[in-house]
């Protein structure tokens, strides 16, 4: 065979790798051949690192890391928590041991303010609990998990409806004055009816969260106890708590007080000045104690629903600002005992009472206590359960 025809052989018996090259299956195929890798290696590399990359890195959602959100939370609220826990355990339980000491609930008003302050001591012994939590993490196991939660939320429903209740009984009280006096065993009744219905709702609305919070330990972080649910329970637990625990009550005291305070303006009302400066004061601190929390609430919901890239400083403002705010709320029982039960002068008398009987002031005292109020109160004709709103 001369040259030219083995040069034809030869050639024909490449041509199968000739068009395999062509078709590009020299580079994609299984069985490598010698500098494949580095063929891929730079083909990837042009691919990921080519100057006209469409691919935006920007896109990609940053992790947002909240270390000092942390911090502040370790030293802020269990001293926030500490302080609310202790005045408001002495306000309340003042108020507890004076019913329970002279067995006296005679009003709709002794009732309310019974289980006001039943509610807020719950509330409060739960405090500790979140204190130790943010100091350190959820020590206390998933069943005090669950049951911390369910007496919160239960306080907390409990304690809303039962000041928009107050604002009703008073309303019947002075602007219904004297078909309140006729039907007065009826209204008590109704009174212990009503309780039982509030703590009954509270229970209800509280079995959500209960039934989606558990202790949940993330990788290389302490146990936490809080709710692990989709968003749109989630959603629909904010928006309850947003319209049964501030929109509904703040309506309802806005038209009672209203209306008390018309009432009281008018000539033959004894004590008007003040009553209406009692019911001020009420609504300014409920408004100023709860209206940022659930501003807040309002907040953190859009800012879950509409995430932005960048956000990760308002999120850690918004969390310090919740957990501020939410402390603050808290606050509350603090003040209950003062705005509900001690403005009452009956009720204070009952105090120091039972302040005499435990030691801690003299018969003397009393007696010259009692005297300056009596003779402070000269003026006013007589004192009954419906002509006063806070002297039950």
């Amino acid at each position: 065979m001369d040259r030219d025809q083995q040069l034809k052989v030869a050639l024909l018996w490449k041509l199968p790798l000739l068009f395999q090259f062509c078709k590009g299956d020299f580079m994609t195929n299984n069985n490598y051949s010698i500098g494949e890798d580095a063929t891929k290696e730079s083909q990837i590399t042009a691919d990921y690192i080519t100057e006209d990359s469409s691919l935006d890195y920007s896109q990609f959602e940053e992790i947002c890391k909240k270390e000092e959100v942390r911090k502040f939370r370790a030293i802020f609220l269990p001293v926030a928590y500490s302080l609310i826990c202790i005045v408001g355990l002495a306000g309340n339980g003042l108020v507890m041991a004076t019913y329970i000491h002279f067995k006296k609930l005679r009003t709709m008003t002794d009732i309310y303010l019974f289980n006001l302050a039943l509610s807020d001591i719950f509330f409060l012994l739960t405090l500790p609990f979140w204190a130790v939590n943010a100091a350190k993490h959820w020590v206390f196991g998933d069943f005090a998990c669950k049951a911390v939660h369910l007496i919160c939320q239960m306080s907390f429903f409990s304690g809303m409806l039962l000041l928009l209740s107050i604002s009703i009984d008073r309303y019947f009280a002075i602007v219904q004055a004297t078909s309140a006096h006729r039907l007065r065993s009826q209204r008590m009744f109704a009174s212990k009816v009503t309780c039982f219905l509030i703590w009954t709702l509270a229970f209800i609305f509280s079995v959500p969260e209960v039934v989606h919070t558990s202790v949940y330990e993330p990788p290389s972080y302490p146990p936490q106890c809080f709710i692990t649910t989709g968003d749109h329970i989630a959603l629909i637990m904010r928006v309850s708590q947003l319209v049964f625990g501030f929109c509904l009550p703040l309506i309802v005291m806005t038209f009672c007080y209203c209306v008390i305070i018309r009432n009281l303006l008018q000539p033959h009302s004894f004590e008007k000045k003040h009553v209406i400066k009692i019911l001020v004061v009420i609504m300014i601190a409920f408004v100023l104690l709860q209206f940022p929390y659930n501003c807040i609430i309002i907040l953190r919901t859009i800012s879950k629903y509409n995430l932005t890239i960048g956000q990760c400083n308002a999120i850690k403002h918004l969390d310090v600002a919740n957990d501020v705010t939410y402390s603050l709320a808290c606050f509350r029982c603090c003040l209950n005992p003062f705005l509900y039960a001690f403005i009452g002068v009956r009720f204070r008398n009952d105090v120091l009472r039972l302040l005499r009987d435990l030691g801690c002031i003299s018969q003397k005292r009393l007696w010259q206590w009692s005297t300056n109020q009596k003779n402070s109160r000269s003026s006013v004709p007589t004192e009954t359960d419906t002509t006063t709103s806070f002297s039950p």
